[in-house]
């Protein structure tokens, strides 16, 4: 008689059947994971980078004028608050530069008005020293308009005035149109704005990082214009 086949023999393994369909899921659920992962890593990283470049800024807003004596051949006074007029109508007062230039006044306010308004004690003759441009509506425009001035006037040197927050940013535009010129920052402090702790007070920190923000985007404007122009 002929030996029958070992059924047991040619069955699978049970064991060996649920031993893989666990490997299985278990590599399925590692690969989910890992998807998951992933993107929550980078929004970690990304939010680490933020934060670090948050207290970079902060850190570097001025905190002092730390050059207050050096003269320059002009001042320029970015619009923003009567402080900075203040401030600008002074140094030429003081003989700090040979003329002012008032950057992104509003269009309806003259001189006679604008000095009636800011500083009623300063002397007449500084008048005759001070320039309004009409032109800039943001810190762009400041520095196109204020690069397109020190050209006719052929300076060298200015002293840039404006909030010590906005210091930042306003040295990068106008370090940008004004290539080989020497700008020295000449910051003014605002009394609501708290520098010391700036992180624990609202609205100081709101301020700053709306700064913060616009720094970044002037910094990058630059490589996003040629990457459209390539995508183009």
């Amino acid at each position: 008689m002929s030996a029958e086949p070992d059924t047991d023999a040619m069955r699978p393994d049970a064991s060996s059947a649920a031993s893989a369909m666990q490997d299985g899921s278990g590599t399925r659920q590692f690969r989910r994971r890992r998807l998951l992962l992933v993107p929550l890593v980078g929004l970690l990283l990304a939010a680490a980078l933020w934060s670090g470049g948050l207290v970079w800024f902060a850190g570097a807003i001025p905190r002092t004028v730390a050059d207050a004596d050096t003269p320059t051949d002009a001042v320029v006074v970015l619009t923003g608050g009567r402080q900075r007029l203040e401030s600008g109508l002074q140094l030429i007062a003081d003989g700090k530069a040979q003329k002012l230039l008032i950057s992104g006044v509003n269009p309806s306010v003259d001189l006679h008005e604008l000095l009636r308004v800011s500083s009623p004690h300063m002397p007449e003759w500084v008048a005759c020293c001070i320039v309004l441009g009409y032109e800039a509506d943001n810190t762009v425009g400041n520095a196109h308009e204020t690069a397109a001035w020190m050209r006719r006037e052929g300076y060298g040197s200015l002293r840039l005035v404006t909030a010590a927050y906005h210091m930042p940013r306003s040295l990068l535009e106008l370090r940008r149109a004004l290539p080989g010129v020497t700008i020295i920052p000449h910051p003014v402090f605002p009394e609501k704005v708290m520098q010391a702790r700036w992180w624990a007070w609202p609205g100081t920190l709101s301020l700053i990082v709306g700064e913060y923000h616009k720094y970044l985007g002037a910094l990058f404007r630059p490589w996003i214009r040629v990457g459209r122009r390539v995508i183009a």
